[in-house]
């Protein structure tokens, strides 16, 4: 009914009331007072009705419109919505819901309104055991009191799963009690698939790193470290985690430095990958290894923004080369000196014995020929080394008191350490076990290492001998010399590569071979006018060579 027709009626109806409660009240005949008196009341009453009227025609239905509305809206938004939208009165009676969740549960077919979850599982067997659940989960949101978000799994009649993300707000009245519950759901099984995938590639990622048996490095595009992986600790003695954000050219040899840094610029620059690039790095203890490293550009939209590599170490690779190439070194020229070893004492024996006749017979030059033949003993003693590289002797091993073989090498080395004033201090187990080995080897082994320190300019030689961990004899020689470069530390055992003036190089040549006879190991440490050490391992079983 329109607002002109509701007019019409209102002035018809008026007029009816005025005319008919005037003609009533005439045919009375009441006196004036009486009569004022009702007139008054029906004017009252009359306005009473017409506001009545107004309000019901006007008003409340215009406020009715505006409800409706809204309600309208409200349901048209929820409907659209994407989401799974629900909400519950205060005992938890479905109030209204849009139709993805009516749809969701296979309940669109039933009057929701007024009825409890567990009461619409009745009309969906499948999900039966998913709307009970809600029951509990929405006492649990009420009990929380505000805000709370949930993460739910609904079983879908395909076998699958959807997985919701579920924000369940409970209003509350001012006395506390409960009012209304919304639950909204958002659909994010895509995104939990994508996450689930995500976080596969990212252990696989993981694992490829950080069980990878090489050294794994990640940089950014200032050198610094974005990860390691636990073999870095392994080759370098450094905790990972000390270098992350930092660059690790610090522990990068300095002979390597300026070439790491070039080879890093040309794959930022260049997009250069560096592969099988052999660098020097010094531990935490000291100690230095050899990485061969191999790094490729990271790059992301286009742009280098680091790079990622890997490290392998061939210290023990890099030194069995070293070996074998000083192996081959020597055995080239213990032929070579075998040769001219046997050429040479054949005339030096007569030299030799003509000197000592004309000596004998000659009184006045006596100081020449002793000089002659000091100088014809040292070419001897030089021959027989040179013949010791040529023709080794076979080996002989027994077992051995070292304690007596470093007797009769300090016996013999007494007169020299005199002469140039040396003090050798001797330290040693009393109750050492023996050792495997070729007695006057090692005391060769031992006089040629203590004589070089005694030439060295030492004032004090302290040789100290024990048992190590690995059940091995460890020697230390530690004199206050004036100890080696680290240029010379790296060619010793060369044959004639010495720093003296009248040295070969022969004696550590001799050394190194009975060290490795031996199955042992000899390591110099040195610096320059702070002397040296020299560290002897000898296995104390099983050293014979079969």
């Amino acid at each position: 009914m329109n607002k002109k027709v509701k007019i019409l009626i209102y002035i018809l109806l008026a007029a009816i009331w005025i005319i008919g409660t005037d003609f009533i009240i005439a045919q009375l005949n009441l006196d004036l007072q009486v009569y004022t008196t009702i007139q008054n009341i029906k004017a009252l009453f009359f306005i009473l009705l017409t506001s009545f009227f107004i309000y019901y025609s006007f008003i409340k239905q215009e406020e009715s419109k505006a409800v409706t509305a809204e309600k309208e809206k409200l349901e048209a938004l929820i409907n659209s919505m994407v989401d799974f939208v629900n909400f519950k009165d205060g005992e938890g009676r479905w109030t209204q819901a849009n139709d993805f969740a009516l749809k969701l549960f296979q309940i669109d077919h039933v009057d929701y309104k007024g009825k409890k979850d567990s009461e619409l599982g009745a009309y969906s067997t499948f999900y039966k055991e998913a709307l009970e659940y809600c029951e509990v989960s929405d006492e649990e949101a009420w009990k929380i009191g505000k805000i709370s978000r949930w993460t739910e799994k609904i079983p879908i009649p395909d076998g699958s799963t959807k997985t919701f993300d579920t924000l369940k707000i409970p209003h509350f009245y001012e006395d506390g009690t409960r009012k209304e519950l919304v639950v909204v759901g958002r659909d994010i099984t895509e995104q939990v698939i994508a996450e689930e995938q995500l976080e596969q590639k990212k252990q696989k990622y993981k694992s490829l790193i950080q069980y990878n048996p090489e050294l794994v490095y990640i940089l950014n595009a200032k050198g610094e470290v974005l990860e390691l992986n636990p073999k870095f600790e392994v080759l370098t003695g450094y905790d990972p985690n000390d270098f992350i954000g930092k660059s690790i050219v610090s522990i990068i040899s300095e002979k390597d430095k300026k070439e790491v840094k070039n080879a890093y610029l040309e794959i930022l620059h260049k997009r250069r990958s560096i592969k099988n690039k052999e660098i020097e790095i010094i531990r935490k203890d000291g100690d230095k290894r050899i990485l061969r490293c191999t790094a490729v550009p990271t790059v992301i939209e286009n742009k280098v923004v680091g790079a990622i590599g890997y490290a392998h170490d061939i210290t023990k690779e890099t030194e069995t080369e070293e070996r074998l190439r000083k192996t081959e070194k020597l055995s080239v020229v213990g032929e070579l000196a075998a040769s001219v070893a046997h050429e040479i004492r054949n005339p030096l024996t007569s030299i030799k014995g003509f000197i000592q006749f004309m000596q004998s017979n000659d009184d006045k030059n006596g100081s020449y020929y002793k000089i002659m033949l000091d100088e014809l003993e040292r070419i001897n003693q030089i021959s027989s080394e040179l013949l010791a590289l040529g023709k080794p002797r076979e080996i002989q091993f027994e077992s051995c008191d070292i304690n007596e073989i470093f007797t009769s090498v300090m016996w013999l080395l007494e007169s020299q350490a005199n002469l140039y004033s040396v003090e050798i201090d001797y330290i040693s187990d009393k109750n050492l076990p023996l050792i495997d080995c070729e007695p006057n080897q090692l005391k060769q082994l031992f006089i040629n290492i203590i004589k070089n320190s005694i030439e060295a300019n030492s004032k004090k030689i302290t040789v100290q001998i024990g048992t190590n961990e690995a059940n091995q004899l460890q020697i230390t020689i530690q004199d206050d010399g004036t100890g080696i470069d680290n240029e010379r530390i790296e060619r010793l055992g060369e044959p004639f590569y010495s720093s003296k003036e009248k040295g070969t190089g022969l004696g550590l040549t001799v050394s190194y071979k009975i060290i490795q006879s031996h199955r042992g190991h000899i390591q110099f440490n040195s610096d320059l006018n702070n002397g040296t050490r020299v560290t002897i391992l000898l296995p104390i079983k099983s050293a014979r060579i079969d």
